[in-house]
């Protein structure tokens, strides 16, 4: 310890600049090529803007791409319509409910509270559009996700079980009975769909017949780890499909972050535009959300929820108004943006 020379001394960066500005100089021999020296190699700058470009068009990423199963379903939409104008069939009488100055009328989904029955049933009906309207020329289908390799019940496939598109039905009741005996949320469902649309677009891939039941089921998985507190275990999913084994749930669990990118983070603003195009999606399917007469008990409720959040707000605002004060105790209110993750 009493010496001078010590390993600190010899690892400072000081004396390393030192050393080597004792280098010679390099002189590229003058037969090499552009290819030998790596002139030509592109910089890592330029690579990184190309991830840039594509995450704008990536619509589970970035909040104003606008979202696949919206733009597969208005195909179908705009072909209704037609039909309806050339047969001249007027569409069939809606049921609507209207408000008026004696009743108001209400349904109880929001986007922080979506309602759970509805909400099922969009996204059931947004991945029969992906499937009906998917490429016809056909994409990679990866064995992990085939039914026929790995399949969810001990039941025979049948020979065509990729011919066949799932009916609406069929998707919905099969949602159903995995957020039932897993009491998952309606928050759960539209995460799905995020991660269900950013497994297509990072492995560019597309849902058919024979893999749909398969990358709902890992999406689901996914999406119950990531939003609910208590989430739903590996082995509970085995109970709920009997057949299949927990080696094959951690499997597809593992390949399905792998695939995207292990990028599970959902911000609030993507989260809130699927919610309001399965709305939109709902509206142009005549799949509406139960309408409900607002009660006295219910108003009562809201105004109560905005008078506090309006106490909330004020309270902010005389938070950050500007004052006097010392440098020592300066604090000012931290703005982050809110991410569900």
């Amino acid at each position: 310890m009493g010496t001078t020379t010590s390993c600190c001394v010899s690892a400072s960066p000081k004396l390393r600049r030192n050393a080597h500005s004792r280098l010679e100089s390099y002189r590229p021999d003058a037969d090499l090529s552009r290819e030998d020296t790596g002139c030509n190699l592109q910089h890592i700058s330029d690579r990184e803007n190309i991830d840039d470009l594509n995450m704008e068009f990536n619509p589970s990423d970035h909040p104003r791409a606008s979202t696949i199963f919206l733009s597969k379903s208005q195909t179908d939409v705009r072909e209704k319509r037609k039909s309806l104008f050339i047969n001249h069939h007027p569409p069939g009488q809606i049921a609507r409910k209207y408000s008026s100055c004696s009743t108001i009328f209400l349904d109880d989904s929001t986007v922080s509270q979506p309602n759970l029955k509805y909400t099922i049933k969009c996204v059931a009906l947004a991945i029969y559009y992906h499937i009906k309207n998917r490429d016809p020329d056909g994409r990679m289908l990866l064995d992990i996700f085939d039914e026929n390799l790995h399949p969810l019940s001990k039941s025979e496939v049948p020979p065509d079980y990729d011919k066949h598109n799932p009916e609406q039905k069929q998707i919905y009741r099969f949602v159903r009975t995995l957020f039932s005996a897993a009491q998952l949320t309606a928050e759960c469902a539209i995460v799905t769909l995020v991660y269900l649309e950013r497994l297509l677009t990072y492995a560019e891939i597309d849902i058919c017949p024979a893999n749909w039941k398969r990358i709902v089921l890992g999406a689901i998985l996914l999406a119950s780890k990531v939003w609910d507190d208590q989430a739903v275990w590996n082995v509970d999913y085995c109970q709920i499909l009997k057949d299949i084994t927990v080696e094959d749930m951690n499997e597809l669990e593992r390949q399905f972050l792998e695939l995207l990118q292990f990028n599970i983070n959902v911000p609030s603003s993507v989260y809130a535009k699927y919610y309001f195009d399965l709305r939109s999606l709902a509206e142009a399917n005549n799949l509406s959300f139960p309408l409900e007469p607002l009660s006295r008990e219910r108003a009562h409720k809201l105004e109560a929820i905005s008078r506090l959040c309006e106490d909330k707000y004020k309270d902010l605002r005389r938070c950050s108004r500007k004052r006097s004060a010392s440098a020592d105790n300066l604090s000012l209110p931290r703005w982050s943006p809110a991410i569900i993750s």
